[in-house]
């Protein structure tokens, strides 16, 4: 069942109005996401590998997890609710360090306009990539890398590498410096 997601203004506001995933791509009205990113103690990132059926960038490694505010919903919630579904892991919200809203505003080939607004977090990882559980719509694999890959990754971004899309690379080195910030 598709979901309903609450419509903004371009500044993020809140219309009162919501709409289905699909018209909301389709249109191209801005929307909340929530992207949670998970790191170590010892200085590895948590990545995740969208699932190949994804429209959007199969394939591609990307943000820990991330997921579309359901319409009602808080971006806690959202985070909380995606991390359980996307990789079976239950966090709480004391759990989660909110570094910001980025504006994301793209446009695919697929012909999907896609203007979100990423409530990002932060948070630790304290059980082993073993014990998580991939949901397999959503993700084909994940993985823990270094900080000093992730830098690494950031700046062979145009390379290709298929890791992160490209124009989102100061976005991907401010999550990185805050997440420095907290180990």
């Amino acid at each position: 069942m598709e979901e309903y997601i609450d419509i903004v203004t371009k500044d993020g506001k809140p219309t009162g109005k919501s709409e289905l995933k699909s018209v909301i791509h389709t249109e191209g009205y801005y929307h909340h996401t929530a992207h949670i990113w998970f790191y170590t103690s010892k200085g590895h990132i948590l990545l995740s590998q969208r699932s190949a059926k994804k429209i959007i960038c199969p394939l591609m490694w990307d943000v820990s997890v991330a997921g579309h505010i359901d319409a009602g919903e808080t971006a806690t919630q959202a985070a909380i609710r995606e991390t359980k579904e996307e990789i079976g892991l239950t966090i709480y919200e004391k759990d989660l360090n909110k570094i910001g809203v980025f504006e994301c505003f793209q446009t695919y080939e697929s012909g999907i306009k896609d203007n979100e607004f990423h409530n990002t977090f932060i948070t630790k990882l304290d059980v082993p990539v073993s014990k998580l559980i991939p949901q397999e719509e959503e993700v084909e694999a994940l993985k823990l890398v270094s900080f000093n890959t992730f830098e690494t990754l950031i700046k062979n971004i145009n390379d290709n590498n298929n890791h992160f899309v490209p124009s989102n690379k100061a976005y991907y080195q401010l999550v990185l410096n805050e997440i420095k910030k907290h180990v």
